[in-house]
């Protein structure tokens, strides 16, 4: 009787500057990295070099909210990927890698997360935009949908 593989997942965050991923294996941080650059010129090369070395059995992007470029990237390249390799792909808010803090909107404007609302709340002082992986797989929560969170604050 042979033993299962582990499942292997990737987290991409095209929301942080540099680009953030995380590589679970049963649930497990196994490793995280950056790369540094604009998502349309390294989200792609990434991931190839990762599934040269590795099996994924799903991949995790942050839908937002945030960078609408990097998101949209990262959507049309996934759903390529669930097109023609058939690895599926889900969503995680961006809110579930920064411990709910406020995210950057534009100018003075942040992000702010309201029970199951979000919000636009001006800041006099800049906030620092920090994201990290969890230990395990199991805490971050999935987004009933994978499609992007497009959110534009109010003006």
């Amino acid at each position: 009787m042979s033993a299962a593989s582990p499942e292997t997942v990737l987290v991409v965050n095209p929301v942080a500057a540099p680009l953030q991923f995380g590589l679970y294996r049963d649930g497990r941080l196994v490793r995280s990295w950056e790369r540094e650059g604009y998502a349309s010129e390294v989200l792609i090369p990434e991931l190839e070099r990762l599934m040269d070395r590795e099996r994924l059995d799903e991949i995790l992007y942050v839908n937002g909210p945030g960078s609408q470029m990097g998101i949209k990237l990262a959507y049309i390249t996934l759903r390529t990927l669930e097109l023609l390799r058939g690895i599926p792909f889900g969503a995680l808010s961006a809110f579930s890698l920064n411990g709910g803090r406020p995210l950057k909107a534009m100018g003075r404007l942040y992000f702010v997360k309201e029970k199951e609302t979000i919000i636009t709340k001006s800041y006099q002082e800049p906030i620092v935009q920090e994201f990290s992986f969890p230990s395990e797989l199991e805490v971050l929560e999935r987004e009933p949908e994978n499609r992007p969170d497009y959110r534009l604050p109010a003006v």
